[in-house]
C-alpha cells in the first residue's frame, strides 16, 4: 500500500511515518517547501511538496495514495482571542478535507486530541462515546480548537468523506524536535517547570502512538474515534518520575487559580514586549484538561495494545533530548 503523512516533521507524524515503513508500505511525505524534511530521509520516502493552503498542489500531492494520516494539527503558541484560534484551526483542516475530496483519497486519519472529550461524568476513564452537548464553557483557545476540529472531522464523515479520528494520549518519545509534549521534560530539566497543576493523565510512547495511527488507517471505521492509550498516571507521579530520571528537584503542586493569574500576567507582558510567556493558555489546558483514558475500543477493533513501559519511554526520550542538545548531558 502507498500511505501518505502530512505533518511528518512533528513528533506524531514522524513516528507514523516510521510505522508505515516498518510495516513494509510505501511512504509518501507531503510537506511545505520550508519543512525540515531532510530529518526523515533515512526512511527513503517519496517527497511531494504542497502548502496546506494551496488547494491545487495539495490535491495533486494526495492523488494515487491508498490513505493519509493528517497530523499537522493547529497548536496555539501565542496569546490571542480564542475565536481567532478556532477560526485558524478550522480553516487549516478545511483545506485538507477539500483536497482529499478532490483527490478521492480512500482512507483518511485525522489525528485528534484527548482534550476534545469531556470528562467522564462519573469520574471513570474517558472513552470515545463522550461528547460535549454544546460548546465547552472554558474559553481556552487550545481546548476550543481541538473540540471544534473533532466536531469538524465527524461532520466530514457524516457528509461521506472516509474520515477516521485517532486520538493518541499524551505522547512522549524521540524525534520531538519542537519540542512539543516533550517540553515538559526539557522544562523540568532546565528548572523552568518547578510547579504543576494536579490532574490525571494517560501517557503513551511515541512509537506506539505511530503504530496505532497506522492501525487506525488500516482498520478503523469511518466516522469513528479511537483512543490510543498507554499508562494512566497522575501528573504528580509523572513529573516526579521525570525529575528522578533527570536527577533534579521534583516540581511542587500549585492551584489552577494561581497558574491562571500567572498566565494572565504573561499575556499582558506579551502585549507590551512581544516576548512569548513560558506559561500560556495552551500549557494550562494541557495541564488541567486531562483525565484517565480507556483504550478498550482500539484494542477490540484495531488490535492495538501499547507494550512499552512508561519508565522505558522516559529513559529513551530523555536520552534523545540529551543527545540532541535540548538538555545538558
Amino acid at each position: 500500500m502507498k500511505y501518505a503523512v502530512i505533518g511528518s516533521t512533528g513528533l506524531l507524524g514522524h513516528h507514523a511515518a516510521r510505522a508505515i515503513r516498518a510495516a513494509g508500505h510505501e511512504l509518501v511525505l507531503i510537506h511545505r517547501p520550508s519543512s525540515r524534511i531532510e530529518r526523515l530521509a533515512y526512511l527513503n520516502p517519496e517527497y511531494r511538496v504542497a502548502d496546506l493552503f494551496d488547494h491545487e498542489a495539495l490535491a495533486q500531492a494526495l492523488r494515487g495514495i491508498d490513505g493519509v494520516i493528517f497530523s499537522a494539527g493547529y497548536y496555539p503558541t501565542r496569546p490571542r482571542r480564542w475565536q481567532d484560534d478556532v477560526s485558524s484551526a478550522l480553516d487549516l483542516n478545511s483545506h485538507f478535507y477539500a483536497a482529499c475530496l478532490a483527490a478521492e483519497v480512500p482512507r483518511i486519519v485525522y489525528t485528534g486530541a484527548a482534550i476534545a472529550l469531556p470528562r467522564h461524568p462519573q469520574g471513570e476513564p474517558g472513552h470515545e462515546g463522550l461528547f460535549y452537548s454544546s460548546m465547552p464553557s472554558w474559553r481556552n483557545g487550545y481546548l476550543l480548537s481541538k473540540w471544534a476540529l473533532d466536531e469538524q472531522a465527524r461532520e466530514q464523515a457524516r457528509s461521506g468523506l472516509p474520515v477516521i479520528t485517532a486520538i493518541p494520549a499524551m505522547t512522549l518519545g524521540e524525534y520531538d524536535y519542537g519540542p512539543s509534549t516533550g517540553r515538559m521534560i526539557t522544562a523540568i530539566a532546565k528548572g523552568q517547570m518547578t510547579r504543576y497543576v494536579q490532574g490525571a493523565r494517560n501517557v503513551i510512547d511515541a512509537a506506539e502512538a505511530g503504530r496505532g495511527l497506522l492501525l487506525a488507517l488500516e482498520k478503523g471505521r469511518f466516522g469513528e474515534r479511537y483512543l490510543l492509550t498507554g499508562e494512566n498516571i497522575m501528573l504528580s507521579e509523572l513529573s516526579a518520575k521525570i525529575a528522578r530520571q533527570l536527577d533534579v528537584p521534583e516540581p511542587k503542586p500549585v492551584s489552577l487559580r494561581v497558574v491562571r493569574v500567572i498566565a494572565a500576567l504573561g499575556r499582558v507582558g506579551y502585549r507590551l514586549t512581544g516576548r512569548l510567556p513560558l506559561l500560556n493558555d495552551t500549557t494550562i489546558a494541557v495541564m488541567a484538561g486531562g483525565q484517565f483514558l480507556d483504550g478498550t475500543k482500539a484494542r477490540e477493533e484495531l488490535g492495538f495494545v501499547a507494550e512499552q513501559s512508561l519508565d522505558k519511554t522516559l529513559l529513551r526520550a530523555i536520552q534523545w533530548f540529551r543527545d540532541n542538545g535540548y538538555i545538558d548531558k
